[in-house]
């Protein structure tokens, strides 16, 4: 079944439920289906072979989003506040391109590039994402699935798939800048709330909301994490304040599809965990130490890019820069991206392994460790932090603490207060900044 047919059939099975809710406006699902007829049956009228569309949170864009699956056209959902240059050259990129039969979304991503790809996704990925989260997760029908993320990444539009997929109630917010309307949604939901938040925005809540957060701890079923990299302590931070709530770290990207997952509120706190491959999925590590997926997930190629399709899916599988291993219980652990790895005299050292030592220590509110030159080991290590009282950081002290929760190469040598770390859109640190930056 495709992911249109669970909706057509949510209307049926489910027709008096409430399917979607933004602020006041709210649709059952026959509702929901009525409004996805009447837009798909406009779209097969245009002469367009793609859907092009900003993405808004709103359950227009929700309607429109299914209506090009129903109308058997691919739909891109670019950024809301993308510049009309930039939505309009994609769009002619898109008119001209070569899709494949069988491709249901095509997702913008700059990756570590900075040039952005179009990532197709077929019909059979969707449904197979679908299904590894709402097995992984166990997504019920009581369940009111709250999405404050933007809908044009594949981080919060993947969780439509399974809310649809078991007639859930999909919230949708306006992002995590008003806290009072998250809080607000999470409370609406009843005693079945779910959510997707990135670890920057764990780590907000956690520092400017924990009180109100604990409040809820009965009403929320669970939170995924994924995106970016959660550091140990705010995964211990988020299981104290919520002892009941299923915690999970998951593995995914837009080429790969969603992979794997880890349960962390029933398992022990560890950074870069992320658990064993779902029911769709497969996992190995190449030669080279990189994680390698495979399974009804990945992506079916990049839009008007054979080549660069060809470098990272090859046989069924793709090849990510993901550094890791599996462990003795199956768990896919990851150390960095390969090209993130800093050279340190012949050592070589995962940045985010530093990050995650400096960020247990409780006056560093954020940091990011960069490659810098050194005249004789070539590269030294620098960490920019910002603390958490907005004072200059103790050097001494933090150094003293890292090197107790690490090998001796990987203290940093140098250490610099900054006012912010560069962060992507989905809380990634911006890495590219970074390298660029330096001389």
């Amino acid at each position: 079944m495709k992911l249109i047919d669970f909706l057509r059939q949510d209307a049926v099975r489910y027709a008096d439920k409430t399917a979607i809710v933004c602020g006041e406006q709210q649709n059952t699902y026959s509702e929901l289906f009525s409004m996805v007829e009447q837009k798909a049956e406009a779209m097969t009228t245009e002469h367009r072979h793609a859907i092009v569309v900003r993405a808004a949170q709103d359950i227009d864009f929700i309607a429109t989003y299914f209506a090009a699956h129903l109308a058997g056209k691919p739909i891109v959902p670019l950024e809301h506040d993308l510049p009309e240059e930039k939505f309009n050259e994609i769009a002619q990129s898109t008119a001209l391109a070569d899709i494949p039969d069988g491709v249901a979304d095509i997702l913008f991503t700059t990756g570590t590039t900075g040039r952005p790809k179009g990532t197709m996704l077929s019909h059979e990925a969707i449904a197979a994402d679908g299904e590894n989260l709402m097995i992984a997760h166990k997504f019920t029908t009581e369940l009111t699935f709250v999405i404050s993320g933007p809908l044009n990444h594949i981080g919060s539009l993947s969780k439509l798939w399974p809310s649809v997929m078991v007639g859930a109630t999909i919230h949708i917010t306006q992002g995590m800048k008003d806290l009072d309307q998250f809080f607000l949604a999470l409370e609406k939901g009843g005693n079945r709330t779910a959510t997707f938040l990135v670890p920057a925005s764990i780590r907000m809540l956690l520092q400017f909301s924990k009180e109100r957060l604990q409040r809820l701890a009965d009403r929320i079923d669970f939170i995924e994490t994924g995106a970016a990299a959660i550091a140990e302590a705010d995964m211990l931070a988020l299981r104290q304040a919520l002892p009941h709530t299923r915690l999970y770290n998951t593995y995914a990207s837009t080429e790969t599809g969603i992979i794997c997952t880890y349960d962390y509120s029933r398992n022990p706190c560890i950074a870069g965990c992320l658990g064993p491959a779902m029911k769709n999925s497969t996992v190995s590590i190449t030669k080279e130490g990189t994680v390698a997926c495979g399974g009804k997930t990945l992506m079916t190629g990049y839009m008007n890019e054979p080549g660069m399709t060809a470098e990272m899916l090859r046989n069924g599988t793709v090849y990510t820069h993901d550094q890791g291993y599996i462990d003795e219980r199956g768990n896919l652990r990851l150390s960095g991206r390969a090209d993130d790895i800093i050279n340190v005299g012949g050592f070589k050292v995962a940045p985010t392994e530093v990050e995650d030592a400096a960020m247990a220590n409780p006056a560093v509110k954020d940091c990011v460790c960069i490659a810098t030159p050194h005249p004789i080991t070539g590269q030294a290590l620098k960490l920019l932090v910002v603390t958490t009282d907005g004072s200059p950081i103790d050097k001494r002290a933090l150094a003293t603490f890292i090197k107790s929760r690490l090998e001796a190469y990987k203290v940093p040598m140098l250490y610099e207060t900054v006012t912010k770390i560069e962060r992507t859109f989905n809380g990634k640190i911006n890495r590219k900044h970074y390298k660029t930056s330096q001389p």
